[in-house]
């Protein structure tokens, strides 16, 4: 498995409008314009609200802007079917959401085999892949455990290892270690960092954790629905 292609991403003039009551209307972003090329590490910081998870949901394929454009490598995927932007998003994009969306009735293992299950992965590459990643993740022998025996931290990891079990060339967390104490905070920062270097992928973090937002080396801040602040540096 050789992993998905790094893309440049790009937002053009972006809004998202969501539909809030029967005439009310939620701006969740206004305007915005991005460029992410290959192999940014990117924080993006502001107060609750002020659009950061549309962001993310944007970037990543989830969500189709009210207006404006999403380009990947020059190219708008707004003309794509909702079958091709599924497949993009399964070859390319991994997802560490903050409420880990784990499959109760599945073990630990097989939430981390499903993304290569919907590639066609062989199930003998599938598994031994998923419990090596359970394994980088400090979850050796919990291969078995059903989400309802995990602690929280644990499952954290669990949603970790399955966003990387594709090798995506973007990685979008949306505050990835929300869960976890000091000590596996460090060590799955690492290993994001680690997969970011290797793989020459895009890593946007999405945090209130000062720790987390200093391993970008580009600062994104947002406040209603815009982007009011690009840094790059340490």
């Amino acid at each position: 498995m050789t992993g998905g292609v790094v893309p440049t991403v790009e937002l053009r003039g972006v809004e998202r409008t969501y539909e809030s009551g029967e005439a009310d209307e939620v701006r969740a972003l206004r305007g915005v314009d991005l460029s992410l090329p290959p192999g940014e590490v990117v924080s993006i910081e502001g107060p609750s609200g002020c659009g950061k998870t549309s962001l993310l949901n944007l970037l990543g394929l989830l969500d189709a802007p009210t207006r404006g454009e999403v380009r990947w490598d020059g190219r708008s995927v707004g003309g794509r079917t909702d079958r091709e932007r599924a497949r993009l998003r399964l070859e390319r994009v991994g997802f560490i959401f903050q409420r880990f969306y784990l499959l109760p009735t599945l073990t630990a293992r097989e939430n981390v085999e499903l993304p290569m299950r919907a590639l066609g992965t062989p199930r003998a590459d599938r598994q031994a892949r998923a419990s090596a990643l359970l394994a980088e993740v400090g979850l050796a022998g919990r291969e078995r455990a059903f989400p309802h025996q995990l602690s929280g931290g644990e499952e954290q990891r669990v949603a970790v290892a399955r966003a990387l079990a594709n090798q995506p060339g973007l990685l979008l967390a949306d505050e990835p270690t929300g869960e976890l104490d000091s000590e596996n905070t460090e060590a799955i920062l690492a290993l994001l960092g680690r997969v970011q270097e290797e793989r020459k992928a895009t890593l946007v973090l999405v945090t209130h954790n000062p720790a987390v937002a200093g391993r970008a080396r580009r600062h994104l801040t947002m406040r209603d629905g815009r982007v009011v602040g690009d840094a790059r540096g340490a």
